[in-house]
Parts: structure tokens; sequence; C-alpha cells
């Protein structure tokens, strides 16, 4: 049984476009629903790691109005399984309990060794190839909601409750 969500950023929670100012700042976005989707994943007591080569604060900064713990956001990884093994044993998890997103090449070790495999639908072919499950949203446009929203009615978690939501964000 799923009981984690894990996820990349750039191509999976943003459609993967990047825009940089003259600073070099560089500015995403993200996708409302899929947001309310890791509220709703945190609220109803399942886990959600970040794991991106990004390194801006502003990717911690969104996951965190999410309800994602400080702590579970990696920022400029390289190896995405040393990571994702870190969190798993943080909660004391099986891979294979937890449900990972990833849409290109350093995405796939951790898609292998996770419970399922999400990759949205725009994700690189060789990702395709390997996923449980493609979305049929793509990146920044639905992908994490579809699967989260659809694994949490399976085991009967999607559940709203507005006295939660008010206290926590």
């Amino acid at each position: 049984m799923i009981k984690a969500f894990a996820f990349d950023v750039d191509g999976v929670a943003t459609d993967g476009g990047v825009f940089c100012n003259l600073e070099g700042h560089l500015f995403r976005t993200y996708d409302a629903k899929d947001g309310f989707a890791i509220r709703m994943a945190t609220m109803n007591g399942y886990r959600v790691a970040v794991i991106t080569g990004g390194r801006s604060e502003s990717i911690r900064s969104r996951f965190i109005t999410s309800g994602v713990d400080p702590e579970d956001i990696y920022l400029g990884s390289r190896d995405k399984l040393v990571d994702f093994n870190r969190f798993i044993r943080k909660y004391g998890l099986d891979a294979s309990e937890v449900m990972y997103f990833g849409d290109d090449l350093p995405d796939i070790c951790v898609m292998q060794a996770a419970g399922v495999g999400v990759a949205p639908s725009d994700a690189v072919p060789d990702v395709l190839a390997i996923a449980d499950v493609v979305s049929e949203f793509p990146g920044g446009r639905g992908c994490l909601r579809d699967a989260i929203e659809k694994e949490m009615k399976a085991q009967g978690r999607w559940n709203f409750d507005v006295g939660v939501y008010k206290k926590k964000f």
C-alpha cells in the first residue's frame, strides 16, 4: 500500500519551463490543483518528499505552503536515489510504499526503486518506457493531482476536512 509520495519538480510539478530575469533569478509556474493534491496528501497522513536537481529556495517555499516538511525537500539532488533512501529511512518506509513521479533520466533509478513510478504524459521516452503509470496529464498541468487523487481515492482517503484545512493552512 502506498504511504508516501515523492516527486521531481521541473517537468513534473512544473511544465519544465524556467524564466530567468536579468539578475539570474529563476521563476517557475505551478498548477494550483497539483498543489492542492499535495495538501490533501499531507492532511490525510501521507509523507511527501520533493527531490529535485533545482537549487532555488523558491522551490522550498512553494512546497512548504503545501504542507511538505522542509526537511523532506531535497534541493540540488545529484543522486536522487540517495535522497530517496534518506527519506524512506527517516520514516521507516519500504520503497514499495512510495509513489515516485519523474520525467527525465535522473529519475529512472528512483522510479524503478519505488513501489509505483509515475510519469507525466510528456516525459522523455526512456522514462515513459519504464513507468508503471503514465498520467494522461503533462508535467505542471495536473500530473500530480491525477495520480495522487486516484491513489488516495482507491484507499478511501481522499477526504477533505475544512477544520483540518483551516488549522493546517
